[in-house]
């Protein structure tokens, strides 16, 4: 409940402040940030002013200011977000290298817990008029919406007030609120409005949503308020909004202060139409910022998109944004788009308030000029960033606000989301195939990563404890030793042998078998030789650099199962003859689709993914790469998997996905296993000869391999790591004023 200061209080607090007058004269600081004082006492220190966004400065003047700044989650590894787990000392670190960074601001989505504002104000109690500010965010009932398909359904309208109400009264530090699972509960006592740049109503809305909402409600007359209000142009979504914002704003007003206010937006419901856009809900409907504006609010109002360079599939294929074009030549669909945007908000500041790429293995989407969802190491990922930055701040837009700080575990994205299961494990470990979860410029590396560096030697593995690491304990003529440990990563080898690896002359295999099934290797793969009593669901290949990789059994392959024609049919079928025991370890990009579901026809598009990068992660060499999974000098051979191409849906409680048929929705089911029975076998280029666990025998009973195992874990490792990313971030924020 609100807390309600009586006349007590404040004459004690007078009294008190009095009395320590002469003390305080001589001990305490000016205050930390300058704001202007309205006649009415209503204080700013942020203000629009037309299409910019404006500080007042402690010299008494109003200047623009371009923001910049990172989104900032609210959780850690072996979390999900509605744990809100980050700690004081996780917070002031942070905030230390954000601004180290040159960002101004750091935008939250919802509510944080009490530490988060009383961390802010004690970091910021040294910084005089160079505080970093923060753009508090309020989240929307999102699932309720999307599942009612009506804005003004039941108590939607009352429980958004709710988390208003609650974020304001949180922001300056004036609520209790009692615990409830799944959100942010406490004390709420430090004030933090004077850091306060601005706020920022509601999630992406669905398109489905926002049109059901208009036309259910084409009889709900223009929302005018004391603050804000909807134009004549507005929707009935759109005065909806209007009403959001004018509740925001009155809720500031009680604590005498103003700030600029903006609504949450995307690309999907932008105020531009798409003819290149193969998907209708794409470019279905507009909710457009300029339908609502501020009636008595002197803080201002502006506009803000989430935009990235790979989503919609229209920055790929519309004709209409090749117009502009990079260095290399390719088009700049992105910088064209960011044209268009803002020549329709020339009255208005509008901001940038996502925009970024991961640093991942997986891809989920393809943007043009390379501009991925995925795919790139971590000086990829800041050249990007620092581009979009630059694309943004060269559009004459606002503010730029990086998606984001650090990397998130917990997170799912569309074409990995089917193998990771059960989902309520998704935060135990970290899956690279997954791009959403490594957005991050800070990234939050498994357990071992520090640990061991892949770069062909195997000394920093002595420093694992002993029952860490085992050593496969079969025999094959060349392999001295092959020592095996993992992390929430990954499963890491190290192998040794008697004569140093050629890739030119010898092909090292090592097939894992982790549940009955498996197949084969070919006659290429395994000369003459036949395993027994099992065989390995995925195979590690390692040769030269461009045909090392993990492949998959060719019926155990999840992507074939599930995009093939027991799934949903968008793969040709394999003519007789042409298969394979194994494939390419590959994913979806881009689903089939045709009229009338579609304007026009969409290709499926994948992209093989099980590529081993040869590299070192070792971050003191120029040729550090954060995609490294292996690399062999002299007679070693090291590597580290990811435990998704090895078929894992949770190692943490040793799951893999099993054979049997997809389940009702196309879904895939699981099954325990013991571990991974790892069979490694060299071939001679040349000869064809097969040094193998069999000896000289032509058949192995797999069954005859110990597995390497592990306990389940609860608990993760973790250690957080500036990227390369942060440092262009860094760079390019210090030329931007």
């Amino acid at each position: 409940m609100i807390k309600r200061r009586t006349l007590f209080i404040w004459i004690t607090a007078a009294a008190v402040l009095i009395a320590g007058g002469l003390v305080a004269g001589f001990t305490a600081k000016p205050s930390p940030v300058t704001a202007y004082k309205d006649q009415d006492g209503t204080r700013f220190t942020f203000k629009t002013e037309g299409d910019r966004f404006m500080r007042y400065n402690k010299d008494g003047s109003w200047k623009e200011i371009f923001v910049k700044g990172v989104n900032l989650g609210a959780t850690v590894p072996g979390h999900f977000p509605g744990e809100l787990p980050a700690t004081e000392e996780d917070y002031l670190r942070w905030f230390k290298q954000i601004d180290e960074m040159g960002a101004n601001v750091i935008r939250v989505y919802t509510v944080h817990q009490p530490v988060f504002y009383s961390a802010l104000v004690k970091y910021n109690k040294d910084k005089g008029d160079d505080p970093l500010y923060f753009m508090q965010g309020i989240w929307s009932p999102e699932e309720e919406l999307i599942e009612r398909q009506d804005a003004y359904a039941d108590d939607i309208g009352q429980q958004f007030k709710a988390e208003i109400k609650k974020a304001v009264a949180a922001v300056y530090g004036d609520v209790t609120v009692p615990e409830k699972q799944g959100a942010s509960s406490g004390e709420y006592t430090a004030s933090a409005g004077k850091y306060l740049m601005a706020w920022h109503v509601g999630t992406e809305w669905d398109p489905e949503m926002v049109k059901n909402t208009n036309k259910k409600h084409g009889d709900v007359p223009v929302y005018k308020g004391k603050y804000f209000e909807g134009t004549k142009e507005a929707s009935p979504f759109e005065s909806w909004l209007a009403g959001l914002l004018d509740y925001t704003a009155q809720q500031e007003q009680q604590y005498g202060w103003e700030h600029p206010v903006t609504f949450t937006n995307w690309v999907t419901t932008d105020v531009l139409t798409h003819p290149g856009e193969p998907l209708f809900e794409e470019d279905m409907v507009s909710v457009d910022a300029r339908h609502v504006q501020p009636s008595g609010w002197k803080g201002g109002y502006f506009a803000a998109y989430h935009v990235y360079p790979y989503y919609p599939d229209f920055f790929r294929t519309d004709s209409t944004l090749q117009t502009i074009k990079d260095k290399q030549g390719d088009f700049n669909t992105y910088k064209a788009y960011l044209h268009q945007l803002k020549a329709k908000f020339k009255d208005m500041p509008i901001m940038v308030t996502e925009y970024g790429v991961p640093s991942s293995v997986g891809v989920s989407h393809f943007g043009a000029g390379g501009r991925d969802q995925g795919g790139h190491n971590e000086q990829e990922q800041g050249e990007i960033d620092a581009s979009l930055t630059r694309d943004i701040y060269d559009e004459g837009y606002a503010g730029a606000i990086l998606f984001m700080w650090q990397d998130e575990w917990f997170k799912k994205t569309w074409n990995t989301m089917p193998f990771e299961i059960p989902a309520d494990r998704r935060a135990y470990w970290i899956n690279v195939l997954t791009n959403e979860k490594m957005f991050g410029v800070l990234g939050m590396l498994p357990g071992k990563e520090k640990q061991i560096t892949i770069d062909g030697k195997l000394s920093d593995w002595d420093g694992l404890a002993q029952d860490e690491v085992k050593h496969w304990q079969g025999k094959v003529p060349g392999i001295q030793d092959m020592r095996i440990t993992h992390d929430e990563g990954y499963l890491y080898l190290g192998i040794q042998l008697d004569k140093s690896f050629d890739p030119k002359t010898s092909k090292l295999y090592i097939g894992a078998d982790t549940i009955a099934g498996g197949n084969q290797p070919s006659a290429a793969q395994l000369p003459g030789k036949k395993l027994e009593g099992g065989a390995p669901e995925t195979l590690i290949e390692i040769g030269n650099d461009k045909e090392t990789q993990v492949e998959i059994a060719a019926d155990y392959d999840f992507h074939a199962r599930l995009y093939g024609k027991e799934g949903y049919w968008m793969l040709p079928e394999m003519k007789a003859g042409q298969e394979t025991p194994f494939h390419p370890w590959k994913l979806a990009i881009s689903l089939q689709m045709n009229p009338p579901d579609t304007r026009f026809a969409h290709p499926f598009i994948d992209k093989t993914i099980g590529m081993l990068k040869r590299g070192t992660t070792d971050r003191s060499k120029a040729e550090f790469d954060s995609l490294t999974s292996w690399q062999y000098s002299g007679n070693v051979i090291e590597m580290r998997i990811p435990w998704m191409l090895l078929g894992f849906s949770d190692p943490s409680s040793l799951q893999v996905i099993d054979y049997s048929p997809l389940k009702e929705g196309r879904a895939f089911s699981m099954a325990k296993t013991d571990g991974i029975r790892l069979i490694p076998w060299l071939v001679d280029r040349g000869s064809g000869q097969v040094s193998w666990p069999g000896g000289t025998a032509s058949t192995l009973n797999v069954q005859d391999i110990v597995p390497y195992t592990w306990k389940p874990w609860d608990t993760v490792q973790y250690t957080e790591q500036l990227k390369q990313s942060y440092y262009t971030m860094k760079d390019v924020y210090s030329q931007l004023k």
